[in-house]
């Protein structure tokens, strides 16, 4: 960051934080096209421990809050317009201030009348709304996620905050996929239900959308309580059904989802949603057993693959890096990101494919000579998914 931009921007910038008149930062125009950060909005909160400035940094598929005090916001806002973006709106109770850094590092700095009020507070921490209300939410009570009253159990706090975050992600893909109405949604391994019930609960109540959704789970005792708690919240078009993900009787499949399906499991999801030319596929991996016990290169990596986590973690990487490249290959724009933070599950990576109707060449080619040279690097002869597709 040159001197110049650190004169013009940050010094308005300390001197409306210590003088309590700034209102809103807008941090925006990213230097690379292709980094999923797209911009971080930043306003003043009141906290426990006293006003922190509190940034959200806008994703392509997800948000991150982060909170500061006044000369760490202001290192923040210095690095930001450094390294990833060019563009920064200040906006203050006495003015506006607009910086435009472009690719050499030259600014231009513009001020402004003031275009925002000041408020007499600041925003204190408020209750986020939630897509999936937790009053009067038949299901969440017998699910044991809600007591009679309608408020969170505190033991289940997590859990609701998962239901919640799992159903935003949905939102911010789903509505975008043109489906024929009715469609069908599948989720692999519902257990006991918790997602199962708020999505349909959102795609039917919150979204309006004629959909069906099955939930297919091995155990029959969870089986018969999810279909009795559906009979209860009056969700008709919702079913339960007993069997594996591989062997399950489905019929057609718009939407295959698969979230903590154990090692290979998530492939079985992953394949069936590929027969079935599903239009998206939602997988949270969890374990790596299967390409973990194959990892063994022989070259300088080798260094990295003797200490037992990070070889875990290599297993990892390596498994989902592969099972994405093969939605790629078989014609679905692919995304992979942070599902949840490790607060709650260290198991926080999910994959979201979604069928792209260009695509032409199937598989391509590219790709798949791309991962057999990923597989020599790392002395992996097949991953589980390979052997799967074989039969497409």
């Amino acid at each position: 960051m040159s001197e110049q931009t650190q004169d013009t921007i940050i010094q308005p910038l300390m001197k409306s934080l210590e003088s309590e008149t700034f209102i809103r930062m807008v941090i925006s125009k990213r230097r690379k096209k292709s980094a999923s950060l797209k911009s971080v909005v930043c306003k003043l909160v009141q906290l426990k421990e006293g006003k922190k400035v509190s940034c959200v940094y806008r994703h392509e598929t997800h948000d991150i809050t982060k909170n500061f005090s006044h000369n760490e916001f202001a290192k923040e806002a210095e690095s930001l317009l450094g390294f990833d973006f060019m563009q920064a709106d200040l906006f203050t109770a006495e003015n506006d201030w607009h910086l435009m850094v472009n690719k050499k590092f030259k600014t231009r700095l513009s001020k402004k009348n003031a275009s925002m009020k000041l408020r007499d507070e600041a925003p204190h921490d408020k209750k986020k709304k939630r897509l999936i209300e937790a009053k009067g939410n038949v299901y969440l009570q017998a699910l044991g996620v809600t007591a009679a009253d309608g408020t969170v159990k505190k033991d289940k706090q997590h859990k609701y905050r998962q239901i919640n975050k799992y159903v935003e992600i949905i939102d911010g893909f789903i509505k975008h996929v043109p489906f024929k109405e009715p469609f069908t949604v599948v989720d692999m391994g519902a257990g006991k239900g918790y997602l199962t019930f708020a999505l349909y609960d959102y795609l039917q109540n919150i979204l309006g959308k004629k959909a069906k959704l099955k939930g297919v789970e091995l155990r029959g005792e969870l089986v018969d309580k999810c279909n009795r708690i559906a009979g209860e919240a009056g969700f008709s078009r919702l079913q339960f059904v007993q069997g594996t993900i591989q062997d399950a009787e489905l019929p057609e499949m718009d939407v295959v989802i698969a979230l903590h399906a154990c090692d290979t499991a998530t492939d079985d999801a992953i394949f069936r949603g590929l027969k079935a030319e599903s239009r998206v596929i939602v997988c949270a991996p969890c374990c790596h057993k299967h390409l973990r016990k194959q990892l063994c290169p022989e070259n300088a990596l080798s260094e990295i693959s003797q200490f037992g986590i990070l070889k875990e973690r290599q297993a990892e990487l390596l498994t989902d890096g592969i099972r994405a490249l093969l939605l790629e290959a078989y014609g679905y724009k692919t995304k992979v990101f942070e599902f949840i933070t490790t607060d709650h599950t260290p198991k926080n990576v999910m994959l979201v494919a979604v069928r792209d109707e260009m695509k032409k060449e199937i598989p391509d080619q590219n790709i798949l000579a791309k991962i057999e040279e990923i597989k020599a690097i790392h002395g992996i002869k097949e991953h589980y998914l390979e052997g799967l597709v074989k039969e497409l």
